[in-house]
């Protein structure tokens, strides 16, 4: 297939739209092109859904289960970050659906946990943007979609060049101008929707001399589906990027967002069944700000060389107050105080920096053309975390607290690793590409857990972990045809310790001093490619093998908890995704098009294993559905484009015992199966103006993706009913 070897729009900003109509260079070939710094493939393609090329930059994706997804062509709701909608093509991907503001992505594939796309290494323009890669991975900030020029998500043999965690890679890839020909370029969108959604997206870029620039800010704010949820958010962004030279470049960046939303709370099942919008929580509310700043430099040493370094840091706080007791627990007026009761505050504080180095070069091996690339990474992270403390009886946003917070903790984490990898050709039409990574890391925590009834301070366990390891990973590509390829690979993974488990109180919790960081691997086996310019497809099978579990038991005749590993799991499965046009395959017409697509993944998701004190052997794997289906039809006359979409999305447990009948509260118990329908249609009224509207859910289907046993919840959260949003975007 087709791959990039030079970097393209500095470091990472690429604009990739690639079709069969444009091969700009292919493996079989056995030669190697430099691109420039700007290039667009197939310009004409219409299609949000590409394989990602061998090489991007000083990344290798040869060998690898890739996607890449064109934001620009993806017809669904973006304004709200719609993840059923923006990966619909991607198939496997298990999305929660229970933030209104679209800020807070839940995604997991493969029987992993979807709770803040934490089994992903979550990235933007290349460097991590979660709270803590290693000591505490949730995503709290996500970009907002208007802004990404495309998302590239890399599965299994990721974790050699990024570290954790099983399930790969997402990476989100911000526009920065470099596309733009003039001086100045003025671009808006403004979007009006249901209970009273209103966005607002205003940008500006160019390129003059050596200097090319790009800045937006975004506005967002609604009422929420039900009662309760209301919310807002403010993302800006700048970017400049100087060639100093042919071979130099310097991008400064940097990212500020906001954003505040009111938590509706959970429900229990016949709650939500009576009436899913229903809110029994007035005065939860939660505050996240988020700031990214980064300086990227890029050297092309020579025509086969290039060399780049992230230097990035992270800088987030992350408050919550609310009434977090069970759903069953009314929050009312105390008859005593005639007051509400006091709520629980909550603030994190993120501090983090790391920097990456990598270097990719072409050299000649005999008669074969192979490419390695290496890399170091440097990282330094801290959590400073208050907790349990006494807020106020009041019912808006308030962070005040009374006397001081119980929990005062301090989590650090360091991490440096070194990783390389090759790509072999032989011959013509293989590529084997092998690679390692050696990671160091330590976790640590110190502080204070709570007091005790006399007022004396509880400490944290003296628990600190260091360690070290080597991680190793063989893929393969085989060109069956021009632009059809066999892939395979199989790569070990891991899961570092988290935060939560060097945190236990010494008098109800014991961790395991053997506690280990979870392991394993995983296997993929693939065909993929495209036919002509009317069928393209990727079907594959998987197997994820995930050791040494991390979770909390009670040994019989203890009341103690105990954190160990507690068990191994097993997945495996298959994944396809089809899409075919057959106006294309069978006739020659230019202005019409009707593109039909299928997205489809099986996973069965078990328990392989269990520690002496608990039972899961044999038993499903929590939030992990056995058949996630999307798919869909896209019409398009001229400038006119329909699509219709179908998710379906079979039932799931929601704890590793399995419960079935839902509890009083609606922790646990069965998660039903649901199918929703979307539809939407843009039209391109010029070259600069075009109108976008959807109708989200459709037949306005009532269903929930998540039971929580804490914030947002507790309780089952629904999703959202029947929306609808229409956008008019202009760019001058």
């Amino acid at each position: 297939m087709k791959y990039l070897y030079k970097d393209m729009l500095t470091l990472v900003f690429v604009v990739t739209i690639i079709t069969s109509k444009a091969q700009i260079a292919q493996s079989d070939t056995g030669k190697i092109k430099n691109l420039p710094d700007i290039t667009v493939v197939g310009k004409n393609s219409k299609s949000d859904y590409q394989q990602m090329p061998e090489i991007v930059g000083t990344n290798i994706y040869a060998g690898k289960k890739s996607t890449l997804i064109v934001l620009d062509n993806v017809q669904g709701n973006v304004v709200t970050n719609n993840m059923r909608q923006v990966l619909a093509k991607v198939p496997g991907i298990h999305i929660w659906e229970s933030d209104a503001s679209g800020i807070q992505i839940g995604i997991a594939a493969r029987g992993l946990s979807p709770n803040r796309s934490w089994e992903f290494n979550v990235r933007q323009n290349g460097y991590d943007i979660a709270a803590d890669p290693f000591g505490y991975p949730e995503a709290y900030y996500n970009p907002q979609l208007q802004a990404v020029q495309r998302i590239e998500i890399v599965r299994g043999q990721g974790a050699l060049q990024y570290g954790p965690q099983f399930g790969g890679l997402v990476n989100y890839i911000l526009r920065n101008g470099s596309e733009i020909n003039k001086s100045f370029e003025f671009e808006t969108q403004q979007t009006a929707g249901s209970n009273n959604l209103i966005n607002s997206y205003n940008a500006i870029g160019g390129k003059k001399g050596k200097v090319n620039y790009y800045s937006f800010f975004d506005h967002r704010s609604g009422d929420g589906w039900r009662a309760n949820s209301k919310y807002f958010t403010n993302s800006g962004f700048a970017t400049v990027t100087y060639k100093i030279s042919d071979k130099f470049s310097l991008t400064a960046e940097i990212m500020h967002a906001q954003m505040r939303s009111q938590p509706a709370g959970g429900l229990t099942d016949a709650q939500l069944k009576n009436d899913a919008r229903q809110s029994f929580r007035t005065r939860n509310w939660f505050d996240i700000k988020w700031t990214t700043p980064a300086i990227i430099a890029v050297v092309n040493l020579n025509d086969k060389t290039v060399w780049n370094t992230k230097l990035f840091g992270t800088i987030g706080d992350r408050n919550s107050v609310g009434f977090l007791q069970p759903i069953t627990v009314k929050d009312s007026i105390n008859e005593a105080t005639q007051q509400y009761n006091n709520r629980i505050l909550t603030v994190d504080n993120y501090r983090n920096y790391g920097l990456e180095s990598r270097i990719l070069t072409a050299y000649n091996l005999g008669k074969m053309k192979n490419t390695i690339s290496g890399g170091v990474r440097l990282y330094t992270g801290t959590t400073y975390r208050q907790a349990d403390g006494k807020g106020t009886t009041g019912t808006g946003y308030d962070m005040a607290v009374v006397g001081n917070y119980p929990r005062d903790i301090e989590f650090k984490s360091k991490n440096a690793a070194v990783f390389v990898e090759n790509i072999f050709r032989v011959g013509k039409k293989l590529l084997i590409v092998p690679g390692v990574r050696y990671e160091w890391l330590q976790g640590k925590a110190s502080g204070r857990d709570k007091y005790a009834t006399n007022g004396m301070e509880i400490l944290l366990q003296n628990v600190e972990r260091s360690r070290n390891f080597l991680l190793a990973g063989l893929g393969a590509e085989y060109n069956v045809t021009r632009s059809t390829e066999i892939y395979a690979n199989f790569t070990q993974a891991y899961r570092p310790i988290q935060f939560a488990n060097l945190q236990a109180p010494p008098t109800t919790d014991v961790i395991d001093q053997n506690l280990k960081d979870a392991k394993g691997y995983n296997l993929d086996l693939g065909y993929r490619g495209k036919v002509k310019n009317y069928l393209q497809f990727d079907v594959s099978s998987f197997y994820l093998q995930y050791n040494n579990r991390v979770g909390a038991i009670t040994p019989t005749g203890t009341t103690t908890r105990f954190i160990a590993n507690v068990g191994a799991s097993t997945s495996k499965g298959f994944e396809t995704f089809v899409e075919f046009s057959p106006v294309k395959a069978f006739t020659n017409k230019q202005d019409v098009d009707v593109s039909l697509f299928s997205s489809y993944s099986y996973t069965d998701a078990t328990y392989s294993g269990n520690h002496k004190d608990a039972n899961t052997k044999g038993k499903k794997v929590e939030n992990a559905p056995t058949n996630i289906f999307r798919g869909g039809l896209n019409f398009t006359y001229k400038d006119f484009v329909f699509t219709t979409q179908l998710s379906s999305v079979s039932s799931t447990y929601s704890d590793a015992n399995n419960t079935e009948k839902p509890s009083a509260n609606a922790q646990v118990g069965l998660i039903p199966s649901y199918s929703v329908t979307d539809f939407t249609g843009s039209y391109k009224i010029n070259k600069s103006i075009k109108l976008k509207a959807g109708l989200n859910n459709a037949f306005d289907k009532r269903y929930f993706t998540r039971r929580a046993g804490g914030y947002p919840g507790p309780g089952a959260l629904p999703a959202d009913g029947r929306t609808f949003f229409i956008s008019l975007g202009a760019k001058f």
